[in-house]
């Protein structure tokens, strides 16, 4: 019996009213003892009534305690056996020592003795990573283990009403698509009613058709356009097949030798339907700037994924879009203090030339202009180059370091990106966050990662070379243009390096703007002493790809050694020439560079869509010519995250 349950009936308080009433009586007593006799005898029956009152409390509280222990076990006993949540113990080992009844009915075979890791292979994991709960899936139902890790305990809470609500919320999400058919005004423009009547009902007869497979509300919003609705299952079914409607639609139209392709944007995840309908066309207007032919998806988070991308950019064939864009890059220039030019990390060929040019149109419009150029990151392929802009005494005093662009510019500075829209690989990052008003030039496909808020974008993939983009800009300006040499033949040698000579993405204004620098005094003998290489790295280059792998699909991969370095554009190079050769369609080469990092450039013809690949890793470019870089990864370990997504690329028909 505690004692503080005793304390209740003999404690102080009690003996003290005895004492008083004793005392009280026995001065009674000395008065009128009859009094007195009668005060004890009362008082003697009292005391008795007490001891006989405490033993029958001390006999009841043991039988309701007796009673209530019993009662408390016989539940612990039932909840354990009959409460419908499973309990395992295991040992140091992580075998299996006991379960409850429970978890045995849960268990389709005797697990009794057997490794946790024979239960599921999710729960050894969970307990190694000091994880105390953990959602896992056993036998087709999803359980949330709760882990006591000093008892070795184990509990299960059957949460799979839970997860299949959450699952089918998601499920049921709604998902809006905006499908832009790319070329449509450029293909139909002259064409015969009823050959055009034909056309469109072959495109709308196959997006009905996808529709309906898939379960999709679409309709019809232009002649070019339609927004489709669905739910997010539609979509990940859609998914799975890599959005396999691109590929009928060109195959379609392009048996009537009138190619379309589609650009389709999806946006998802957002509460109300407005703003899933404004991420739907940031993911349009992202597809078209990678080039069309491609499906975009943004999530509520930012995060975006593409599918398709097959073809080259289809080249447009109004100026319109060049000659507004010129005219409005002159008000930015005119309204500017001055102009700061910069390109991305490690410049070639194409960004020297490409800023060159702008700083023409700077000085047209009466403005000082400026490159920011980093003098120690400069590659061996723009040597030549450079040393010809140091003998020429003004257009050199236009380079600049970036420490002293940073100086320069004030709240009325335009700086203009060339051959880049990725803020990680401009020189000098810093300069975009000091500057108000950036204007982006580039030919490359937009990517996830976009330099913030700039004022004016030409971003034109179906472009051989951001030169040429500046070459039409230079063509549109209303001033008369006089054009030094050396600025004309820089602009002339950034094109021909990147069509490799007229050879790949050249297209009718390529030749265009080549013809433009030619009449103003580009000098094609120059072109070809600033473009001769070293013998050394001749040499280097054909050992890179002499360690070539041609594989049965027309795959080649070269590989570099650990311990040689090579510059960036060597190992360009070397995926060019792997390219020259019989039965490859794709070549990617893989070696260290100078700073350290374990590049991958890769090549094709148009059929393998390289920038996809290459966006895989977390690098980027055109379909025909990307590359990506690592900082962590071995040659062998870049080599094997290729061949995942290479082997996923052609699985899924990417």
């Amino acid at each position: 019996m505690p004692k503080f349950l005793l304390k209740r009936w003999h404690g102080y308080h009690v003996v003290s009213l005895f004492t008083i009433a004793i005392i009280f009586i026995g001065i009674l007593t000395l008065y009128r003892w009859e009094f007195g006799l009668v005060g004890f005898f009362l008082l003697g029956v009292l005391a008795i009534y007490t001891v006989q009152a405490k033993i029958s409390f001390e006999s009841d509280l043991e039988e309701y305690i007796s009673t209530l222990s019993y009662r408390v076990n016989k539940a612990g006993e039932e909840a354990v056996t009959q409460m419908p949540v499973g309990i395992l113990l295991y040992n140091s080992d992580y075998s299996i020592q006991w379960v409850n009844p429970y978890m045995n009915d849960l268990l389709s075979e005797v697990f009794m003795g057997k490794t946790l890791m024979q239960l599921s292979e999710e729960i050894v994991p969970a307990l190694e990573s000091g994880k105390d709960r953990v959602l896992i899936e056993l036998y087709a139902r999803y359980y949330h283990l709760e882990i006591k890790r000093d008892e070795r305990l184990l509990y299960f809470f059957d949460v799979t009403e839970r997860e299949e609500t959450k699952e089918l919320y998601k499920e049921e999400q709604t998902v809006i698509a905006l499908i832009f058919l790319d070329n449509y005004d450029e293909v139909t423009q002259g064409m015969d009613d009823q050959v055009l009547s034909k056309l469109i009902s072959q495109v709308t007869s196959s997006l009905n058709k996808w529709a309906n497979d898939y379960d999709i509300f679409i309709r019809r919003m232009a002649s070019d356009r339609f927004v489709a609705v669905l739910n997010y299952k539609s979509l990940a079914e859609v998914e799975k097949n890599r959005f396999e409607i691109l590929d009928e639609v060109r195959e379609a139209t392009g048996k009537e030798r009138i190619p379309i392709t589609l650009s389709i944007g999806v946006g998802f995840g957002e509460a109300s339907i407005r703003e899933i309908g404004t991420l739907a066309q940031s993911s349009l207007d992202l597809a078209l700037g990678r080039g069309g032919d491609q499906v975009a998806i943004k999530e509520k988070n930012g995060k975006v994924r593409f599918y398709g991308g097959k073809s080259n950019a289809v080249e447009k064939r109004t100026r319109v879009r060049a000659r507004v864009i010129s005219h409005a890059l002159r008000d930015f220039v005119v309204e500017s203090d001055n102009v700061v030019v910069m390109g991305h990390k490690h410049p070639d060929m194409d960004a020297i030339g490409a800023a060159i040019g702008v700083l023409k149109i700077a000085e047209v419009n009466g403005k000082d202009g400026y490159v920011v150029l980093d003098r120690e990151d400069i590659h061996s392929d723009v040597q030549k180059l450079m040393e010809e802009i140091e003998q020429h005494d003004h257009l050199w005093s236009q380079f600049i370091t970036p420490s002293e662009a940073l100086d320069m510019v004030n709240e009325r500075t335009l700086l203009i990106v060339v051959d880049t829209h990725r803020p990680s690989l401009v020189i000098e990052e810093k300069l975009l966050q000091k500057v108000d008003r950036v204007v982006v030039l580039d030919h490359h496909r937009r990517g996830e990662e976009f330099i913030a808020d700039p004022v004016l974008v030409y971003m034109e993939p179906y472009a051989s070379s951001t030169a040429e983009l500046v070459t039409e800009l230079l063509e549109y300006q209303p001033k008369k243009l006089k054009m030094d040499i050396l600025e004309a033949t820089a602009l002339l040698a950034g094109i021909i390096v990147d069509t490799k000579s007229f050879a790949i993405r050249t297209g009718s204004r390529t030749f265009d703007a080549a013809s433009f620098l030619r009449r103003n005094g580009a000098d094609t003998t120059l072109v070809q002493r600033l473009l001769k290489e070293d013998l050394n790295q001749y040499i280097q280059r054909a050992q890179l790809v002499e360690s070539a792998l041609i594989s049965d699909k027309g795959i080649a991969i070269a590989k570099g050694k650990d311990d040689e370095f090579y510059n960036q554009v060597l190992i360009a190079q070397a995926a060019d020439t792997l390219l020259t050769m019989d039965g490859v369609v794709a070549s990617f080469v893989i070696s260290k560079r100078q700073d350290g990092q374990t590049s991958i450039s890769a090549r094709s013809l148009g059929d393998v869509n390289v920038q996809v690949i290459m966006e895989q890793l977390n690098g980027g470019g055109h379909l025909t010519n990307a590359a990506a870089q690592f900082e962590q990864y071995s040659i062998e370990e870049a080599e094997h995250q290729l061949t995942i997504v290479l082997d996923d690329y052609f699985e899924g028909g990417s």
